[in-house]
């Protein structure tokens, strides 16, 4: 029988504390790999603050640039195309 999306988010959040402590036992052990308890530190941590914000560079598809284009239509349409510079 198919369980609906909602139905499958319900269960799998009610074993979020079983969850949690397996991820606590993973950081915590002595005999875990390095790996293995930093995966499970940064589960824990993106679970209760939050991912951390990626920061965007400009590489070669010039996406940084294309984002300030766009800024500037959006925040500041009165300036239009005339003010590509900034």
């Amino acid at each position: 029988m198919s369980k609906t999306l909602t139905e499958i988010r319900s269960l799998a959040r009610s074993h979020t504390s079983a969850a949690i402590r397996a991820l606590a036992g993973v950081m915590n052990s002595r005999s875990a790999t390095h790996a293995a308890k930093i995966s499970a530190a940064n589960a824990i941590l993106d679970r209760g603050w939050g991912k951390a914000p990626q920061s965007l560079q400009n590489g070669e598809d010039g996406a940084l640039e294309l984002i300030h284009r766009i800024e500037r239509v959006i925040v500041h349409p009165e300036d239009g195309e005339n003010n590509e510079d900034g």
